[in-house]
This record gives structure tokens, C-alpha cells and sequence, in this order.
């Protein structure tokens, strides 16, 4: 038996059609679409109406144009590989003045888009004069704006408000260039859920919400998002283990009582998420506590009515992705980019 990964296509479909309804949106694919799967993703995104998409590397920019020679794709890192940009149509995001002053005349004829540092401090310009000066610059094609809001799940302080503001001022100053650009994005899923769509923008970018997860759980209903992914194990052994004795290495698990261990053929080496441990499964819809997490194997402590060949579900409907980014097991994506795909039974329920 084998440790199963579920990924539901049709669902994924449904909830780009849902979002893409509501908003132009741009999808985040960036690192194999959140380790879905960037063709299969790319397919169910696109069924939804989805026409614009983003990623942080070329050889994904790549593969996403050749699966589609008209949807807009935006390269969201720096990149100075411009004959290769040129030839496959790739925007190409500009993360700083003094990178347009080094490379202008290599940037020549490339469409690109400006993008605003703010607060995340990672990447872009810092002032608006810098990005007049490339806005006026004829040799390129801008088609577009963007700054990133880092703090849009944070309610506890005003530093989504802030981050807000300078972005306004970055549009304020820019207005008579708005009109012409066909992409001016700054909202993630949370940012749009707090405020809707921000006036001035074309799109949002859609990253966690279009995987079905929320980006924050406190008042959003379930309904809003249509989990993607399934996780599955199953039991391949019991054994009991008499109080006082240990189980797993160095002696992770000692019973305090007689205490009947399921063995469980997934664990760290599948990409489950270290916090993962802290919570528990669901075997025959019953709720068990993990006691031991190895490379390969859970050991869970279980009761007499759970059999070897029984399912052991780690994520469902039940077990939802956000509820335990509530809880403190990590972010939507440190948990979906630690899973190792070529250990599991890999299931994909399809479109159609």
C-alpha cells in the first residue's frame, strides 16, 4: 500500500471560474502552481477563464507560453535572459531603476511592468520618479504596475493600512498613465476579500484563494473555497505497546498506559509538514492523535475498532488546509510546497 494524493482538477476549475467571475484575475503558478501541478493547474485555471499568468522563474514562464501562445504571462523576478524573453513573449517584471539604467538598451522592444517595493522590501522602485522616467521611455512597452500587499491578513495592526497608503501615492502620482495600462495589480487573495477590488486596478492576483484555501479564516465562510487537494494514508500495522515501553526512535513515544499504535505508511519524507505531528487524523472518521512522525511512517495512537487497511485521512474537507494555518501548523504554502509528489499514489480527478 501507498500514501495517496489526491488532486481534484474539476475543483480547481470550479473555483477559478468562480473568482475569475467576480475579478480579472491574474494566477500565481509559481513553483509548480503550489505544487499542484503547473499543466494541470495551467488547464483548470484556463477552463475557468483565467487569461493572465504569473510565476517567479523562466523555465516556468516558458512552459506556461508554450501551453498557450496568447495568455498574458508575467515574470514576476528579475531576469536577463532577454533573447529568450523576446522569444517567447514573456513580461518581464522591472525590479529596480538601476536595473532599467544597466540593461535599456538590452530591454529594447521587451514588454515589461514596473513594479512598487513598499513595505515588503523585496523587490521594486522606491520612488516615482524612477518609474516616470521608464513610463516615458518609447524603446519599451509597459504594460503595467504592481506592488504587493505583505500584511493583508494582518488585523491586529495597522500595517496593511499602511503599505495601502503608499501604494495610493504611487497611484495618485501616476494617473495620467493609468488609462493606457492594460494590468495594474496589487491585491493577493486576502486583500481582496478584506476590500474588494481597489479602485484603479484592473486585476488581482490570485494565489492561495484560487487553490481553494483561505487566506484567512476568522469571518469567511467554508463555502468560499473549494479544497483541491487530498491526503490519504492507510494502517499497515498494530502493535501494542505495554505501559512503560518506548516506540519510535530515541524513544519519541513512551506509554503511560497499555496504548495500541497504529503504524501508518506516510510521513516527513512525503513532505508532510513537521507541525503536522501536532494534530490529529481521522481514521474511519474518528479522530486519532499522531504520536510519532518518522521519515515514512506515522505511528498513531488508536483504539480497537480501527483494523490494518484502514484509511487514515491527513488532509479532506475536514482537515482543511486553512484551519490548520489558524492553528499554527504553517502557511497554506509551506504546506503545500513540502509535498513530495513522487512518494504518493498520485490521483487526479479531472475537469470533466
Amino acid at each position: 500500500m501507498t500514501a495517496t494524493l489526491i488532486r481534484n482538477q474539476k475543483r480547481l476549475a470550479e473555483q477559478a471560474k468562480r473568482i475569475q467571475s467576480k475579478v480579472p484575475t491574474i494566477a500565481i503558478v509559481k513553483n509548480d502552481a503550489y505544487n499542484f501541478g503547473l499543466k494541470d493547474t495551467f488547464e483548470a485555471f484556463y477552463h475557468g477563464g483565467i487569461r493572465a499568468f504569473a510565476t517567479t522563474n523562466l523555465k516556468e514562464a516558458k512552459r506556461l507560453r508554450s501551453l498557450d501562445p496568447s495568455v498574458e504571462v508575467l515574470l514576476l523576478d528579475p531576469c536577463t535572459e532577454f533573447k529568450e524573453l523576446r522569444e517567447h513573449r514573456i513580461t518581464l517584471s522591472l525590479p529596480s531603476f538601476e536595473f532599467y539604467q544597466t540593461y535599456k538598451e538590452e530591454l529594447s522592444g521587451l514588454t515589461v511592468q514596473l513594479v512598487f517595493r513598499n513595505d515588503l522590501n523585496r523587490l521594486g522602485f522606491t520612488d516615482v520618479t524612477g518609474m516616470i522616467s521608464v513610463l516615458n521611455d518609447t524603446d519599451l512597452n509597459v504594460n503595467g504596475i504592481w506592488t504587493h500587499f505583505a500584511y493583508a491578513d494582518d488585523f491586529k495592526s495597522d500595517r496593511y493600512q499602511h503599505e495601502v497608503s503608499n501604494w495610493r501615492s504611487i497611484l495618485d502620482s501616476l494617473s495620467d498613465y493609468l488609462p493606457s495600462l492594460p494590468y495594474v495589480h496589487a491585491q493577493n487573495s486576502a486583500s481582496f476579500l478584506r476590500e474588494g477590488l481597489h479602485e484603479d486596478h484592473t486585476h488581482i492576483r490570485g494565489g492561495v484563494i484560487l487553490y481553494g484555501t483561505r487566506p484567512y479564516y476568522t469571518g469567511l465562510n467554508e463555502s468560499i473555497a473549494l479544497q483541491t487537494v487530498e491526503i490519504t494514508a492507510n494502517v499497515i500495522e498494530l502493535t501494542d505497546v505495554p505501559a512503560g515501553a518506548n516506540a519510535g526512535y530515541s524513544a519519541a513515544f513512551s506509554a503511560e498506559k497499555d496504548t495500541r499504535l497504529a503504524v501508518c505508511d506516510i510521513g516527513y519524507g512525503n513532505g508532510l509538514i513537521l507541525t503536522r505531528k501536532n494534530f490529529p487524523v481521522l481514521i474511519n472518521q474518528t479522530p486519532y492523535a499522531i504520536r510519532v512522525m518518522m521519515m515514512s511512517h506515522l505511528l498513531i495512537e488508536v483504539d480497537d475498532t480501527v483494523s490494518i487497511g484502514d484509511t487514515v485521512v491527513l488532509y479532506n474537507d475536514q482537515l482543511r488546509f486553512d484551519w490548520f494555518t489558524e492553528n499554527g501548523i504553517g502557511s497554506f504554502s509551506q504546506q503545500m510546497a513540502a509535498i513530495n509528489k513522487e512518494t504518493f499514489t498520485d490521483i487526479l480527478i479531472p475537469i470533466k
